[in-house]
């Protein structure tokens, strides 16, 4: 029996220190569980993505000095590392294979992903051959992230041409909806294909717009899951796998038989036989591991929970602060903060003008209760009346329109910031994903924040996890009030989003066509969308994207966010005919 432990950690960019720690502590816990191979995630001693940092010769040497500090307490087992490694070549994304005090292999990841939230040619250059390591009698391949997901490629080459009875794979893998179920199936089906133990080690924790949910796999030749990591929680995943089953499994599997015969190596091999490695007897039986189903609503509340968590604690900051206007929006943001940092460390603020209801002022109080937060109430009408006054030389003789409304929203950007800037805070920006992708928020004022909790959250899904917030504790957190009024912006008399916006329940589908899966208009009409409401959506994306360009990151939770997996120019001519 092999005992592999995988370690699912949540690393910070940057630290390279702090990142070595969690190493040296993981490899000393495998130790004391007798675990004959300790594996962490991809780029772990960086943290990912290190993006621009890896073109400082610096960070890559100081990356390399951190190494050296795991290897040398990487004693009694065999520890695989991401690490960025330099050579001749250039810089390398890599595994480093250690075992007692020693770096005794090398892997470059030879498949580098250039596509999404991946920018791996802009720094990297690919391995060359791929490496199977002789562990005792057991064969076991290295592989990172995207060589798993390529096929015909590294996975194969080690399982046909190296003879690995155990491929590992050290990735970062970002979240978005039902990811881990797809990462599931594209691995059961690689591992009863190949007749190999795939061992999937996946990083934790929030990066900016990305959040890694863990989810590590061990997978037998025969499909089965033996192990499961929990969703966006550090966690060890400890399992005992028998080599000895992938030779009854390829015996008996004419089909892999024939695959093995006609199999082309794409890639040469490189094989380190570890003299005197030994597994670790006797060993207490594990415990069977349980795991935790997650519907579809509840990893998306704990991406935007952990990814919240992380960029505020990693960013240096204890408190955060929000506008509580009394809608949906801000009351799910402040559901999900509260949550994220403590209750204690999130203010509400109240900014009433004349527009604003009496039942908007009750709401955002009673979300406030029902947090355990505190609310902070500044009127901003005597603001907007001196606004006006200002102006009102200039204006004089056009009618009302868009810009007294942006006027009250930037003067509650305003007094938000100044909070922020007074104590140390960090301003939540409560925009959602349809809000942003048509441009219904205002610049430099409802769009104020160092993070947007919702950007990448349409407003349908933004109602399912208001109700689901609800669910899951138990109790109305977010009034039934908040849920179902009409949605409104309250600049003027009597103002609904719809008098400007399709329906959510029409215009979400629309954007979702368009933003995530770059559908034309014809494609969109023939799903039966009337043709000019879809043409106006187009439009009034296509017209926003400079407010998205300065708007804060948010965590991405679809298969395509604004940011850094959709790119487009602000400065485009190209309309569809």
């Amino acid at each position: 029996m092999l005992r592999i432990a995988l370690f699912q950690i949540n690393p910070t960019v940057g630290d390279l220190k702090g990142n070595a720690q969690l190493v040296i502590s993981g490899v000393q816990k495998a130790r004391g569980v007798g675990a004959d191979v300790a594996v962490f995630p991809e780029l772990v001693l960086t943290g990912y993505p290190p993006e621009d940092l890896l073109l400082r010769r610096r960070f890559a040497e100081d990356n390399r000095l951190a190494l050296e500090s795991v290897v040398a307490a990487a004693k009694g087992l065999v520890a695989v590392v991401g690490f960025a490694d330099h050579d001749a070549a250039g810089l390398h994304n890599a595994a480093a294979v250690m075992r007692d005090g020693q770096l005794v292999a090398t892997y470059h990841k030879i498949c580098l992903p250039n596509y999404g939230v991946f920018d791996e040619k802009r720094y990297f250059v690919p391995g060359g051959e791929v490496l199977v390591l002789d562990v005792a009698g057991v064969r076991i391949g290295v592989s990172i992230c995207e060589d798993l997901w390529v096929p015909e490629g590294v996975v194969e080459t080690l399982a046909y041409a190296a003879g690995a009875q155990v491929v590992v794979n050290i990735s970062c893998s970002p979240f978005h909806a039902l990811k881990g179920q797809e990462r599931a199936q594209m691995m059961t089906a690689r591992a009863k294909r190949c007749r190999v133990f795939l061992a999937y080690c996946n990083l934790v924790g929030g990066q900016e717009e990305l959040v890694f949910d863990g989810q590590s796999l061990v997978i037998a030749p025969s499909g089965e899951v033996l192990a499961h990591g929990r969703a966006f929680a550090e966690e060890m995943i400890l399992v005992d796998i028998d080599p000895q089953q992938v030779h009854a499994l390829r015996a008996a599997d004419n089909e892999f038989i024939a695959r093995q015969k006609g199999f082309a190596a794409p890639y040469p091999q490189r094989e380190v036989v570890l003299s005197g490695a030994e597994h670790h007897f006797p060993k207490q039986p594990l415990a069977p591991g349980a795991f935790e189903n997650l519907d579809m609503e509840e990893e998306v509340w704990r991406a935007l929970v952990l990814g919240t968590r992380d960029y505020v604690c990693k960013n240096g900051f204890r408190d955060v602060v929000l506008g509580l206007s009394g809608g949906i929006d801000s009351a799910l943001v402040a559901a999900i903060a509260a949550e994220a940092v403590g209750p204690q460390h999130l203010t509400g603020v109240r900014m009433p003008s004349v527009y604003t209801s009496e039942q908007s002022m009750t709401d955002a109080q009673q979300v406030a209760m029902n947090l355990g937060i505190n609310l902070i109430t500044v009127p901003i009408q005597q603001a907007v009346t001196v606004y006006r006054q200002l102006l009102a030389e200039h204006f004089r003789g056009l009618p009302e329109d868009v810009t007294e409304e942006n006027i009250q929203a930037r003067i509650r950007g305003n007094i938000l910031m100044a909070f922020a800037n007074k104590f140390n805070w960090l301003v939540l920006a409560t925009g959602n994903k349809s809000e942003v992708a048509v441009g219904y928020c205002t610049i430099y004022g409802d769009m104020v924040g160092g993070f947007a909790v919702l950007k990448d959250v349409p407003k349908t899904l933004v109602y399912r996890l208001a109700h689901h917030v609800n669910a899951r504790s138990g109790r109305e957190v977010i009034p039934r009030s908040v849920i179902e009024r009409a949605p409104t912006a309250e600049l003027r008399p009597n103002q609904k989003d719809e008098d400007s916006l399709p329906p959510y329940r029409v215009l979400d589908p629309i954007l979702e066509a368009y933003v995530e899966r770059d559908l034309s208009i014809a494609d969109i009409v023939g799903q039966g969308f009337d043709e000019a409401t879809v043409r106006r959506v187009v439009r009034m994306v296509d017209m926003s994207e400079y407010k998205r360009r300065q708007a804060a990151p948010g965590i991405k939770i679809t298969p395509r966010a604004f940011g850094k997996d959709r790119r487009m120019p602000i400065t485009n001519r190209y309309r569809e005919e």
